[in-house]
């Protein structure tokens, strides 16, 4: 029973991430739902099937993919979101104080 809730609230999480994804308005934003909720759900998805399953190397390589996947999700997120702010044409909204920029306007980033 707790390995089909935590599957379905894995994929819930993995559509919200692709709702987010058409939602949103700029690339940043974007970024954001895809890394944060698709890792989540991708991880609640693997712990869910690994607590399904009886045999101990399928658990040990579902946990070896959800490892990864909580691993280079987000660095590949923020290495994709630098890019993509310092690309010049895409418009990117920054609500906040916007540190990089005055480092890049004095010739430091």
């Amino acid at each position: 029973m707790i390995a089909e809730v935590l599957v379905l609230l894995g994929a819930l999480l993995t559509l919200l991430a692709g709702v987010g994804v058409l939602r949103f308005g700029d690339a940043l934003a974007r970024m954001h739902a895809v890394t944060k909720a698709s890792t989540l759900g991708v991880v609640l998805v693997v712990v869910g099937a690994a607590l399904a399953l009886d045999n101990p190397n399928d658990i040990t390589s579902l946990l070896l993919a959800g490892a990864l996947q909580l691993l280079t999700s987000p660095v590949s997120g923020n290495l994709l979101s630098r890019t993509t702010y310092l690309a010049e044409g895409i418009p990117n909204d920054i609500d906040a104080v916007d540190e990089l920029a005055e480092r890049r306007r004095r010739g430091q980033a």
